[in-house]
């Protein structure tokens, strides 16, 4: 039985604007949404909500992930051997990868790199 469910958006948390900001629109193309005191990352139609600095956002999980403590991944549309061009050229480690894995479109190769929080990112691509 299908629902009508889909995903709009999950929360991160920073421990600096300035720096996330900039991380995520440079490195992830995000567009940055002034939300209050905070900011949102948009990227299509899903979000990142992000708590932070100045933020007092509730409810909240019953354990609040902590700065550092996400792990998120990104589709890169496009060859994977492009992403870690894009990471090299925007001076952002590659931790490991590419390596072959399996996302929500099925078989992929994908690259994992860290926020400046130090969070846990990756690309993947199905090209």
């Amino acid at each position: 039985m299908a629902l009508p469910v889909g995903f709009d958006h999950c929360v991160v948390h920073v421990s600096d604007w300035s720096r996330s900001n900039a991380f995520y629109h440079e490195v992830l193309g995000a567009e940055l949404v002034p939300r209050g005191e905070g900011w949102a990352y948009r990227f299509g139609r899903q979000q990142l909500n992000l708590h932070g600095p100045g933020v007092e956002a509730t409810p909240v999980a019953r354990i609040p992930v902590a700065p550092g403590g996400s792990d998120l991944c990104f589709v890169w549309d496009g060859a994977i051997e492009d992403a870690v061009e894009h990471l090299e050229v925007c001076d952002v480690p590659v931790e490991l990868g590419p390596v072959e894995r399996h996302g929500a479109r099925g078989a992929g190769r994908s690259v994992y790199f860290r926020d400046p929080d130090g969070s846990l990112l990756e690309f993947i691509s199905y090209a």
